[in-house]
């Protein structure tokens, strides 16, 4: 690899620490230097990259928070309608075959439903509040 030579000026105390370590078997001022200035550009690489992309991020960290906030109001709401219908619908007579029916059907309409809506990308609760305005 081509070498290029570079004066420099360091201050006493610290070119004091760069004669000592280089004093060391086996080290030298070069190698030393090198080493220093490759950690330091590679830092500030990293940094470059981390200032370049913070912003995205932290939009990305708040949107990702909304959504965590939004499923977690849904899911609750969806419990509490659930035990409400629950609460406020007396239970099929074990004969009544007629009104099990009934049930399975309208179930299995609301799955499919819901499958209908899911698929078609459609989200129930912004097209009534835009059919509102």
């Amino acid at each position: 690899m081509e070498k290029v030579r570079h004066q420099l000026f360091l201050p006493k105390p610290l070119s004091d620490r760069l004669e000592a370590l280089a004093a060391r078997p086996g080290a030298s001022k070069s190698a030393i230097l090198v080493d220093a200035v490759t950690a330091w550009l590679n830092r500030r690489g990293v940094s470059e990259l981390e200032d370049r992309f913070a912003i995205r991020l932290d939009r990305l960290t708040q949107a990702i928070g909304r959504v965590d906030r939004d499923a977690y109001v849904i899911l609750e709401t969806l419990a509490l309608f659930i035990r409400f219908e629950l609460a406020i619908q007396t239970p099929l007579a074990e004969n009544d075959q007629a009104g099990r029916a009934l049930g399975a059907k309208r179930f299995e309409a609301f799955v499919t439903q819901v499958g209908r809506q899911v698929s078609t990308g459609r989200r129930t609760l912004v097209a009534s509040s835009e059919d509102g305005k």
